[in-house]
């Protein structure tokens, strides 16, 4: 099917009109009209009831929304892909949360260019429900998130034990910042401690939650391997008698794209997770 008909859907349905679409992709309102129509004669339906007021989806073209985006976004990957770079047989394509980058995702990419140097590598960072949605496309091989689904075909595996521990910086305890860590983490959390759940100060990203507490004062949950540093130089200290949180994190990947090499490039991740030690983000507080 021509990736444009595709577009075109989209952009219809992003504006509400097949004028405003076509003003949008620069052409005139008669070729949006004819893309539509040999859009529908393909699929055999009809999805959209036209009017003055613009374009409304119908059942089926509410319907072929998610394939529309999922045929954009594979072609668009395809496109950033190919041709593979000179001199390579592969690409990996591995994903992981952003609270994850450093040092996990950044320490894999850097073994994983010395120890399978003939495949190319696309690291993707961002948050774990779209990475999972971009591993379902088919757009990554791999995911290390915190949160899994559990798919048919999907292979999930406990990489690391880990835990949610209140801490707060040893000269300035105070304000508690609350770090939203997911939403079994918010259930949790503010079940054991009510009157923490609304917090003056707020941050859905662990990393930057932490630079926050070391250069203002507070105090906030954290994984145990990110501070342990931290609390070893005494900069931080450990809240007593505060409930702890289970916070496991998973790699996933699809049964459907295995490798060799994926196998490879998984066990250079186990490797990382048992030997690594310094999970502090690399922030001094004292410079």
């Amino acid at each position: 099917m021509d990736i444009d008909l595709a577009r075109t859907f989209l952009e219809i349905v992003r504006h509400g009109s097949l004028a405003a679409a076509a003003e949008k992709l620069h052409v005139t309102q008669t070729a949006i009209t004819a893309r539509v129509q040999k859009l529908e004669s393909q699929l055999g339906c009809a999805l959209f009831v036209r009017n003055r007021a613009g374009a409304r989806l119908t059942a089926d073209g509410e319907a072929f929304v998610v394939y529309a985006n999922q045929l954009v976004q594979t072609w668009e990957a395809a496109r950033r892909d190919l041709p593979l770079p000179e001199g390579y047989r592969n690409v990996l394509h591995l994903g992981g949360e952003v609270s994850l980058c450093n040092p996990l995702m950044l320490a894999w990419a850097g073994e994983l260019r010395q120890k399978i140097p003939g495949h190319a590598l696309r690291m993707d960072i961002r948050d774990g429900e779209k990475l999972l949605q971009q591993l379902e496309l088919g757009l990554l091989d791999a995911a290390v998130v915190y949160q899994p689904e559990y798919w048919p075909r999907l292979q999930v595996e406990q990489l690391l034990e880990e835990k949610l521990i209140l801490v707060r910086l040893a000269t300035r305890p105070e304000p508690y910042v609350y770090i939203d860590w997911s939403a079994d983490f918010r259930r949790q959390h503010d079940t054991a401690l009510p009157d923490k759940a609304k917090a003056a100060v707020t941050f859905n990203l662990g990393p930057l939650a932490l630079q926050y507490i070391l250069e203002n004062g507070g105090s906030g949950y954290f994984r145990t391997r990110v501070v342990q540093s931290y609390l070893d130089s005494g900069i931080l200290e450990r809240v007593p008698k505060a409930p702890e949180f289970n916070y496991p994190t998973y790699l996933v990947y699809s049964r459907d794209r295995d490798s060799a090499a994926l196998q490879q490039a998984f066990e250079v991740l186990r490797e990382i997770v048992r030997t690594g030690s310094d999970w502090s983000q690399r922030w001094d507080p004292l410079t």
